[in-house]
């Protein structure tokens, strides 16, 4: 069941990241990021902003795990950053440990690509879309589902006012 939704304009990286940053600053453990949009529409940036939020230390170059598929980055929550543009079935997910990561409640995951994932591996989880408007402007969808989701989704409205 989705409940609150967000949809926010975007005019350039910077403020791509600032979202991640807020978004970030509102997490708690045990939430999972399923990030979707093609490829360059900035979802690795988001998850740079998010990793500051998430007081990761500035020595950590944060990157897309594409070809690592999933890079850990402690801070005041552990981000685990995953990208699954090069896997295509659900044993893939298995094998490197994903499902493992999703039930370890005392991290945050953000998974890119997670649309190749199929069913309804999850309970609780933000969604969030990215579409490319322009060279710089992205429209970026958020979706909440779930109580705790949710509740992410309304601190992030507020910290959006701030």
């Amino acid at each position: 069941m989705t409940t609150t939704q967000i949809q926010i304009t975007s005019r350039s990286a910077e403020e791509t990241r600032a979202l991640g940053k807020k978004l970030g600053l509102c997490l708690t453990s045990g939430m999972i990021l399923a990030l979707t949009g093609d490829l360059g529409s900035g979802k690795t940036t988001f998850i740079q902003g998010l990793a500051k939020g998430l007081e990761v230390s500035e020595n950590y170059h944060i990157t897309s795990p594409t070809y690592t598929l999933i890079n850990e980055y402690p801070g005041r929550v552990p981000l685990y950053h995953v990208d699954l543009y090069r896997l295509e079935h659900s044993d893939d997910f298995e094998n490197i440990g994903l499902y493992e990561i999703i039930d370890n409640n005392n991290n945050i995951v953000a998974i890119e690509w997670a649309d190749r994932m199929t069913g309804e591996i999850f309970s609780e989880y933000l969604t969030l879309h990215l579409d490319i408007a322009d060279d710089e402007t992205r429209i970026i969808s958020i979706k909440a589902y779930g109580p705790r989701a949710d509740n992410l989704a309304n601190a992030l409205k507020n910290r959006l006012k701030e």
